[in-house]
């Protein structure tokens, strides 16, 4: 849709799961990532590696691709540290990473990391007018604009808005698409991230998407219900469809240009397999021939 600038290309790969892989597959996959011509590498933190230490191990095998950090969970470390971390690395790469900020989740914040879960948009305003104020980093370096809100609720698409180029929103329907771009505006990035399973048709497909679907529910059923999924926890092939795309490339590709129609301006691929662990590099490159030829 847009002709907003941002840098990201308008595909990319969401790498939900490189905290599985070794460090050298890491790299390998990264390599193959930005050899195939996707603009932008995403990954989430959760429990795995610390984000600001992957990113600069994909941002140093890597060229020109542009690397997302697109979940940095807030409670991982203070405003100061993720400041002084950011501003390193665009010291270091110059325009090639992008901060996305993620208000956690409680048992994250408080049984793995220790920390006590606030309100999630008043904790995102302060952790962001921290992070701007930061006194330290590199000589010379600023606070740095190139930042991105995860969002589910429109009250973080508003913050996502007012405060950060734009938002990410994680495996919803395209009907969110429609409001998240309502929300934001006409000039925010709107940065899509779309589950998938890619095999030769739906029912070779049905199963992992299934599953994937309902990893994905606990965080999103009030949202599903507004958008008038009136039993989420029923997950229908209605909703199992909508949450995952799955199918052919071109069923994937349908989709991809679904989310352009309704506001996107860069869409990721998730593309999930039964055999975590292994790096879905063929699968990158046949969505590719699909997507950025």
């Amino acid at each position: 849709m847009s002709a907003r600038p941002h840098g990201l290309g308008r595909i990319g790969i969401w790498a939900g799961d490189f905290d599985d892989l070794p460090a050298y597959e890491l790299c390998k996959a990264a390599a193959a990532i930005e050899d195939l011509g996707y603009g932008t590498l995403w990954f989430p933190e959760t429990t795995g590696r610390e984000a600001m230490a992957q990113a600069a191990i994909l941002l140093s095998v890597t060229r020109h691709m542009i690397v997302a950090a697109g979940m940095t969970d807030i409670y991982a470390r203070d405003p100061v540290t993720a400041a002084a971390a950011q501003r390193t690395l665009d010291e270091a790469f110059p325009g090639r990473f992008l901060l996305g900020l993620w208000d956690s989740h409680p048992s994250l914040a408080e049984d793995i990391r220790g920390h006590r879960f606030g309100p999630p948009l008043a904790t995102m305003r302060s952790y962001l007018d921290a992070l701007d104020t930061a006194p330290f980093g590199p000589p010379g370096t600023a606070a740095s604009p190139h930042r991105v809100l995860a969002a589910l609720r429109s009250d973080m698409l508003t913050l996502a808005a007012e405060r950060a180029q734009g938002a990410t929103v994680l495996g919803m329907p395209i009907e969110y698409t429609r409001t998240a771009r309502t929300v934001l505006g006409n000039d925010a990035l709107l940065a899509i991230t779309q589950m998938c399973v890619l095999s030769h048709g739906h029912a070779d497909t049905a199963d992992l998407a299934r599953t994937t679907a309902a990893a994905a529910l606990p965080n999103r059923r009030g949202l599903l219900r507004e958008l008038g999924y009136d039993n989420p926890d029923a997950l229908d092939d209605r909703l199992v469809d909508a949450l995952v795309a799955h199918g052919s490339a071109e069923d994937i590709a349908h989709r991809v240009q679904e989310h352009f129609d309704a506001g996107a301006d860069h869409v990721s691929l998730h593309l999930l397999t039964p055999t975590p662990g292994i790096a879905p590099i063929h699968q990158w490159e046949h969505m590719a021939t699909h997507l950025l030829a």
